[in-house]
Order: structure tokens, then sequence, then C-alpha cells
């Protein structure tokens, strides 16, 4: 493929894979060689068009998205991308207004980092969201006990052993922030949360915007509720926060 730093040999462990989607090829190089000193094998594409197509061939676990891009922009690839996967995306950009940070998530972004940045500062980010979208992809190492159950709230189900939603029988997909989000918030039905609470106890954030919280309620919200625009299982309690569920749930 081109743009490929390396090729797993046979016999070689699983090497997770990075989509490194950056226009300037001194910076792609830059992050591609501190990726792959952590040990992941790492793609290049330098356009949007590009990203595309590589992510097809190249069957990423990460992707590492540049937002000013030719021939198709970041915003229009991590759109793209989310209609067909839940891959964390990690999106770079210039633009560090927080108007900009917001819209990068409402894409669909798990993880937003502004130019100039520390390649070692993306490289731990990296492992971070692989860490979690593997877990999510994972029962859990000790067998769930009997007398576990299902939750449910609605029509909204959630399987604790195997970490599984449905809604009307359907299953939904996440991103990892979601899923956090969405599991922290069936571990305690019923129970209001302020902005700050949730970023401390969900994603350990000690500092940060209180308004991405909101950002990943209502993508959750096009998920989970049957009407987004007036929801009755993740709803807001004004001038508090958000709780999940009524109260007295669970």
């Amino acid at each position: 493929m081109a743009g490929e730093q390396t090729k797993p040999g046979q016999g070689e462990p699983h090497r997770q894979r990075v989509l490194v989607v950056e226009d300037d090829p001194m910076m792609a190089e830059v992050i591609a060689t501190y990726l792959n000193e952590s040990g992941m094998l790492v793609a290049i594409a330098s356009d949007g068009a590009m990203a595309l197509d590589s992510f097809t061939a190249f069957r990423p676990d990460l992707v590492i998205l540049d937002r000013m891009l030719p021939r198709l922009d970041g915003t229009h690839v991590c759109r793209r991308l989310r209609e067909q996967s839940s891959v964390p995306i990690i999106l770079v950009t210039a633009l560090g207004e927080q108007e900009d940070r917001i819209y990068g998530l409402e894409l669909g972004a798990d993880d937003y980092v502004t130019k100039p940045f520390s390649p070692r500062e993306l490289v731990l980010r990296a492992k971070a969201l692989l860490r979690r979208a593997t877990g999510t992809h994972q029962l859990p190492q000790q067998p769930a006990p009997s007398h576990s159950r299902l939750q449910q709230i609605e029509d909204l189900v959630f399987d604790p052993h195997t970490r599984q939603v449905t809604k009307a029988g359907k299953s939904l997909r996440f991103t990892g922030r979601e899923r956090d989000l969405l599991e922290f918030f069936f571990a305690h039905p019923g129970k209001t949360f302020r902005k700050d609470e949730l970023m401390q106890q969900v994603w350990q954030w000690q500092v940060g915007d209180a308004s991405m919280v909101s950002v990943y309620v209502r993508r959750l919200r096009e998920k989970v509720e049957t009407n987004p625009a007036e929801p009755s299982i993740l709803v807001t309690v004004w001038g508090v926060g958000y709780r999940f569920g009524t109260q007295g749930n669970g």
C-alpha cells in the first residue's frame, strides 16, 4: 500500500494499525516514526480521497486525521468514516477555538489535538484510545456471575457481560468515548451528574472544556433515543446536569 511504513512478517505478533492522514510529508513522517517506535503498524495517506481508499484496504484500528486536506477535507473524511465504522479517530488541526473542537467532536472524532503538538503526547493519546477500543470488543477475563442480569430502560437494553447494547432488539454501535459514557450511565441509573463530574469520573479529565460533555450526550441521544429532540432516557436536569433513566431506577 502506498505510504505504508512497514509490513508485518509471518508469525509476528499482532500490531495495532494506525492510518495517518496528513498532507505535510515531514509531519506525517514524524508521526509515523513515533508510532512505529511504539510498536504500531502505520500507513500514510496524503489527501482525503486517498484516506478513504486506505481505510478500506488497510483496515486500521485508529485514524489520526488532519482537518485541512487537499481533494477532500478532514471533516468530510471523518463524517464518511463514522457512517461505516466506530474506529477511534484523533482529529489534528491548527484550529484551536472552542467551536472548532466541538465541531470536530460532533462529527464523530474521539479526540482533538491542535498544532503544534508533542508527538509523544499524540502517541499517548493514541494508546489510550486503542486500549479503550480493544476493551469494547473483548469479553471480561472472568466469567460474569450467574446472577448478572440485563439492564433495561424503555426499549434500550445493556448486557453487562458482553457489553452489547440494543434498542428495540437492534444492536447499536458506539465510539470508545460514547460507550464509556453510556456504560457509566447504566451503572448509575436515575442519578444526576454535573458535567465536571462526568468529565472526571468517566474519562478522568481533571481539566477541560465541559461543553464537550454536551457533545457526547448529543451523540448518545442520536443513538439511544426514539426522538432525540425530546429525550426520555438521557434527560437534562436544568441547572444541574444529566440523568439517565428515571429517579429511583435500578
